[in-house]
Order: C-alpha cells, then structure tokens, then sequence
C-alpha cells in the first residue's frame, strides 16, 4: 500500500540543476588532427540555475521550483525551500511548490 499523507520531505528531494547555454562554442575539424583543444575564449557564458524538487518513489517526475541566473542565487532559493519542506506535510508542499510551478507562477523566482 501506498502511503499518501506525511511530512513533505518523505516523499520530495529538492536539487539544483546547471544548465549552460552557450551556443558559440565550437570545434574546429581537421582530418589530420584526431583531438584539438577549445579555444581558450568561448565567448559570453550564459547559464541558468534550476531548483527543482523530485519525487522520491519515482525520480522521472521532477518540478521545477525556480529559475536562477547564479549559483550564489540558487543556494538562497533552496535553503528557502528546503525550510518549508521539512515544515509541510506532502499535501501543503505540493499546493505551494509543486502545483504553482506547473501553472508557472512560485514566487520564488
């Protein structure tokens, strides 16, 4: 039997996730040459930082809570998050976090 009632971090994980954007990296091709190192320069590095949350039972359904444009930012998302997580019971969590951000509107941001 499943178990559908209980504090929130008995069923969710929250993470964060890197996701870098740069589009004007390349390699150049030489037949000749079988490894080539980037050049040193990739240009303007655009990354974006995901907190996301993870149900435990089945680690595919996966919710992103918030988008960050640093590290630094992430981190004061997830402590935020991660306090009202060990505080709510699944159900409260879920209202908060989980369903808001399918709709695109967690306050977090």
């Amino acid at each position: 039997m499943i178990r559908m009632i209980g504090n929130a971090d008995e069923f969710w994980r929250l993470r964060i996730t890197r996701l870098d954007t740069t589009e004007n990296f390349e390699f150049e091709w030489h037949d000749d040459i079988l490894y080539r190192e980037p050049h040193p320069d990739p240009g303007d590095e655009v990354e974006s930082w995901y907190v996301e949350a993870v149900r435990l039972d089945d680690s595919e359904v996966v919710s992103r809570l918030a988008t960050c444009n640093s590290q630094g930012e992430a981190r004061d998302v997830l402590a935020t998050i991660m306090g009202d997580l060990v505080q709510m019971t699944k159900s409260e969590f879920e209202v908060a976090y989980v369903d808001s951000a399918q709709q695109g509107d967690v306050g977090v941001d």
